[in-house]
């Protein structure tokens, strides 16, 4: 590089804010000239014509002067006029929606830094200090991250957008080494984002990959470990200072996690989790009830990242490695917390609320079976009540990414998982959201996005919501048999998984729409000091072919709501078991009726590990609650097409 070359680089992070500044005083006074000249037409016409020969010459000087990067960012500002639009004007833009995956419409200027492997990645260590208590490891923690850079001029700076979890160097996921970029998002980010001038890095928590400690699952360790890797991501040299987590699943919660720390440095500008945890006891246990993976599924993370004859065993020797597993177990058994804070040092989302500056992008399926929808509803609500800039995209999806048809394709199940919103569901506009979201938070440059909730009806109709659930919803109260019907002759719910009562509503004279999370209230009595309720929700027509809307569950024991376990005298106190049901966005015809079944367990709930039989009493205290909304008060748009082999398919 020419001394010229170097002098206009750096002149160009800290001199081009200024010179455009002068460049608008130019155009402004130039503008004056031409508002004060109104002498004659011919007059007016000359200074314009001055005007225009007068910008075209600084603008010529300051490429020549600047370069190759002044151009870009002109470049850049032209192709964002016409492409950067509303998301209800979207579907008029040539986007690609006959791929796999979403194709952000603006392709950047900058190409991936070569580096000594064929990933072009580079691997570092972080160090950082572990309290002694953490065992293990401790006080030396290790985190393992690669990072990619774009090949800017020399003194640019980029942020860094970056994924953390456990998943890196391990095989079954296709990412033998975290050096390689995972197929599931590293690979889309690297090729998509990273040429707009951003950095991208894949990070190991602790205990998995080459980051050393035990696996905390989600614990202190592991907290500390993310934000260390912020820290360091962020005061790099090519670093700008900004850094924004982005992942899914297990690397969903990780975002949740940094987030935490935001009231100690101001690094991490914005998260976008995708179905990820706000909390480990409630990915897996819901009012005192367990799913039926729970127990295997937490013991199960410990035992994968445990003791296995090497040298490094030492350091799985940690206090939560010996906890966490009998921890597991006894929230099946007992609920609340057994051994210390293990539950409550693994919630993150009041910390969150507390600490956090930056902004929040949250998507997430609303039939997504593994980590449930209330990770999101009311979470969305509680982060705007929070002054928290925050926006949500909400499909009727599963466990996955918005804008992958043939994932979505096969995991869209018809009968109320999904499947009726196919492929209406599919957001190939996702990556050219990303990227405007990243330039907004990270970068301060375009419009701010909106803030808004883009959610999606079981019927696959998208629309715009300030809240949601939305602030403006009327309750609809029904009567558990008078408004609706029992129709299965029983009151009793036995614990066999497969007894209790059905009602249903008379057939709906107009349509319904429901939108968040439905309550059912019931005045109950126990045979014993225990018991379990599953409610389940369906939307049926004249034939009786029934559509899953959603389920709620409760251990009996925490009718009240919470962690806490209530008391009763059996058979002869009765108490009101106060359910929720998990987010739902449905649209119920008219002619059709709604039906609402109570059973000891299902949709893969263990039985209650204190089993009892339950008697229901119908009346004024045993209702369904209804949130419901007018449609027409909703602004409802059309995402891109999807033209996939697999949207085309006859029905």
């Amino acid at each position: 590089m020419s001394d010229d070359e170097v002098v206009m680089a750096d002149l160009v992070e800290t001199s081009t804010e200024t010179n455009v500044d002068q460049l608008n005083i130019i155009v402004g006074s130039l503008d004056d000239e031409v508002k004060s000249s109104t002498a004659s037409a011919t007059k007016e016409f000359n200074v314009v014509l001055g005007a225009t020969m007068a910008l075209s010459l600084v603008f010529l000087m300051l490429s020549a002067f600047f370069g190759e990067a002044f151009v870009n960012l002109v470049v850049e500002e032209e192709q964002q006029q016409g492409v950067r639009v509303p998301v209800w004007e979207r579907y008029t833009l040539p986007y690609e929606t006959d791929g796999e995956f979403g194709v952000a419409l603006e392709v950047g200027p900058y190409s991936l830094l070569p580096t000594d492997n064929e990933w072009n990645s580079t691997h570092h260590f972080v160090e950082y200090t572990l309290p002694l208590e953490e065992g293990g490891a401790a006080p030396n923690g290790l985190i393992s991250l690669a990072v990619w850079l774009p090949d800017v001029p020399e003194g640019m700076q980029v942020p860094v957008i970056a994924e953390s979890g456990p998943y890196f160097q391990e095989a079954s996921v296709e990412t033998p080494s975290i050096e390689v970029p995972g197929s599931w998002l590293g690979q889309m980010f690297i090729d998509q984002i990273l040429p707009h001038g951003y950095a991208f890095a894949q990070i190991s928590v602790s205990g998995t990959g080459r980051s050393n400690h035990c696996m905390d699952l989600m614990g202190n360790a592991e907290q500390l470990g993310n934000d260390a890797a912020v820290r360091w991501l962020a005061e790099q040299p090519w670093s700008n200072g900004a850094v924004a987590l982005i992942g899914k699943s297990y690397d969903g919660s990780t975002p949740w996690q940094a987030a935490m720390f935001g009231a100690e440095h101001d690094y991490l500008k914005t998260i976008v989790p995708i179905s990820g945890l706000i909390g480990v006891k409630e990915l897996m246990w819901k009012n005192g009830s367990s799913e039926a993976r729970a127990p295997i599924m937490h013991n199960g993370v410990y035992g994968s990242y445990g003791i296995d004859g090497d040298e490094e065993d030492y350091q799985n020797m940690c206090p939560d490695y010996i906890i966490g597993p009998g921890t597991g177990v006894s929230a099946y058994m007992f609920g609340s917390e057994v051994a210390g804070d293990y539950w409550a040092e693994r919630y993150f989302l009041d910390r969150v609320l507390e600490n956090y500056k930056g902004s929040v992008y949250l998507i997430q399926g609303m039939h997504d079976w593994n980590v449930d929808p209330h990770m999101a509803v009311p979470t969305i609500n509680r982060l705007i009540d929070a002054g928290i800039e925050a926006r949500g995209l909400f499909g009727q999806w599963d466990h996955d990414y918005p804008d992958r048809p043939v994932q979505l394709d096969d995991r869209s199940d018809l009968g109320g998982r999904g499947g009726e919103a196919f492929p209406e569901m599919i957001r190939f506009d996702w990556m050219q959201d990303m990227l405007e979201w990243f330039d907004y938070y990270l970068k301060g440059i375009g419009e701010q996005p909106g803030q808004w909730i883009e959610i999606q009806s079981n019927q696959g109709s998208w629309r715009i919501e300030d809240r949601y659930p939305p602030a403006d919803a009327v309750e609809l109260v029904l009567e558990l048999g008078t408004d609706m019907t029992n129709i299965a002759g029983t009151t009793t719910v036995l614990p066999d998984a497969s007894s209790g009562p059905v009602w249903e509503t008379e057939p709906l004279t107009e349509d319904l729409y429901i939108a968040g999370m439905p309550r059912v209230h019931v005045e109950v009595t126990t045979a014993s000091l225990g018991g379990q309720l599953y409610a389940l929700l369906e939307d049926c027509d004249n034939q009786s072919n029934c559509i899953h809307l959603g389920h709620a569950i409760m251990d009996l024991r925490y009718h009240a709501g919470g962690d806490e376990i209530q008391t009763w005298t059996p058979i002869v106190e009765s108490i009101n078991a106060k359910m929720e049901f998990f987010a739902m966005d449905a649209e119920v015809p008219a002619g059709h009726v709604l039906r609402l079944s109570l059973q000891s367990t299902g949709e893969d709930y263990l039985p209650a590990s204190t089993s009892s039989v339950v008697f229901v009493e119908e009346g004024a205290s045993s209702t369904l609650q209804l949130d419901t909304f007018v449609p027409e008060d909703r602004l409802y748009f059309t995402p891109p097409e999807c033209t996939h082999e697999r949207c085309l398919q006859p029905e």
